[in-house]
């Protein structure tokens, strides 16, 4: 199962590299950028906006012990493996982050991230704050975490129920664990309310735009400061 997981990801279509259009060699390293929120909140919403909107961004794809839902596609949504599975790629540590939500595992696979970061390709990450925890821990400076929060927990559960897609009772969980999950805004880097999703996403598209600018990942600028007047620097 592991090599099904390995082989999908090879055959991914790749989105158009961040260093493609770098006329100046400039070059960078790329974004692990986080999106985090209590389920019903908009997270997946901004996620799918922010992808369509720009073709460097790429999402990463967990692997998960739980079974697809009605649309769903193995390798695309989701790696979908069994719980002895998901507990062997734990052992060979061949997860960047994994946390157990509402019953099921959900992880990060290492290899696929390493990869896009070096060559300067942005990864989009829709999980949770135990998962951004684990992944700045790994990944320190890499990582942008961006947390968003809903109006309000009456909104927040009108919308969960609105989705139609839940028994009372997982809404419930739901709308508990989400108390939890506000508990650690102050984790992140960057905390949004969504009170409207096309203002929530323009910021979103905001910050990562500013990110991608940051001294810090532009790997190729001393080289290209010294072309510039043959300085030493």
């Amino acid at each position: 199962m592991t090599s099904k997981i390995q082989d999908s990801i090879a055959a991914a279509p790749r989105r158009r590299s961040s260093t493609e259009a770098d006329p100046h060699g400039l070059r960078r390293r790329g974004v692990l950028f986080v999106l985090s929120s209590p389920s019903g909140a908009g997270k997946s919403t901004i996620a799918r906006k922010l992808l369509a909107d720009d073709p460097s961004l790429e999402m990463s794809v967990s692997a998960t012990t739980r079974s697809p839902r009605p649309g769903e596609v193995d390798g695309k949504d989701y790696h979908f493996v069994d719980l002895a599975t998901f507990k062997d790629m734990v052992s060979d540590n061949q997860f960047l982050e994994w946390a157990h939500v509402f019953d099921h595992r959900y992880g990060t696979p290492r290899a696929a991230v390493e990869e896009m970061l070096s060559e300067g390709r942005d990864v989009l990450f829709d999980i949770d704050w135990q998962g951004a925890q684990q992944l700045h821990q790994i990944a320190g400076g890499d990582v942008v975490r961006v947390f968003i929060l809903p109006p309000s927990m009456i909104e927040l559960e009108r919308r969960l129920r609105g989705r139609a897609t839940d028994a009372d009772d997982v809404i419930d969980r739901r709308m508990a664990r989400a108390q939890g999950e506000i508990a650690h805004w102050d984790g992140y880097d960057y905390v949004l309310v969504n009170d409207d999703a096309d203002s929530c996403f323009t910021k979103v598209r905001t910050i990562l735009q500013a990110e991608r600018l940051k001294r810090s990942r532009q790997t190729g600028l001393i080289g290209f400061i010294r072309k510039l007047g043959n300085m030493e620097i």
